[in-house]
C-alpha cells in the first residue's frame, strides 16, 4: 500500500472487488489501511487460498499444496500466519502504531512495560513477535486464545 491508496482503487486496479481485498486481509474497515501495508489482491473470482498460492508460484516458482505452508509475500510468514497476525492487528489497533488504550501502546496494543519506551514501529515489531512466540507458540494460536477471551 502507497499513502493514498483505497481498498476501492486497488481493486479496480486489480480487476477485483473491495470485498475481496477485505475477506483475503481480514479487514475490519476497508476504509483503513496504511502506507506500507500489504495487502493480498485475489483476482476476481478467485479463492483466497487461491490468491495465497499465486502469490507463492509467483515469488518462489514453485507452488504449495497446503495454505499453512505458503509464504505470504515479503514476510516469509505462512499465509496462516499472516492472516492471524492481520486478524488481531484489525482488533486491536486497526493497524495504528500510534494507538493508546491506557497501558497498552500501538499496533498490536502491548503492555507499555515491554516496549521499555520505544515505541517505534520496528520495535512494536519485534516485540510483538517475540511476545506472541514466547506465549503461544504462533499467531494462530493467539487469534484462537483471542477469539476465545477477546484479547490476547
Amino acid at each position: 500500500v502507497k499513502y493514498g491508496d483505497t481498498v476501492s482503487e486497488l481493486a479496480e486496479q486489480y480487476g477485483t472487488t473491495t470485498d475481496a481485498i477485505v475477506q483475503a486481509n481480514n479487514l475490519r474497515d476497508p476504509n483503513f489501511i496504511l502506507a506500507g501495508q500489504n495487502l493480498v489482491i485475489p483476482a476476481k473470482g478467485q479463492s483466497v487460498q487461491a490468491a495465497y498460492q499465486a502469490q507463492t508460484v509467483e515469488s518462489t516458482g514453485s507452488s504449495s499444496s497446503s495454505e499453512s505452508e505458503v509464504s505470504a509475500v515479503g514476510t516469509g510468514e505462512s499465509s496462516a500466519e499472516a492472516s492471524a497476525r492481520a486478524w488481531i492487528v484489525q482488533r486491536e489497533s486497526g493497524g495504528d502504531y500510534n494507538a493508546r488504550n491506557g497501558k497498552y501502546i500501538g499496533k498490536y496494543q502491548l503492555d507499555n512495560s515491554y516496549l521499555n519506551g520505544d515505541y517505534s514501529p520496528a520495535n512494536q515489531e519485534k516485540t510483538a513477535e517475540r511476545y506472541v512466540k514466547q506465549r503461544y507458540g504462533s499467531w494462530v494460536n493467539a487469534q484462537k486464545h483471542w477469539q476465545t477471551h477477546n484479547w490476547y
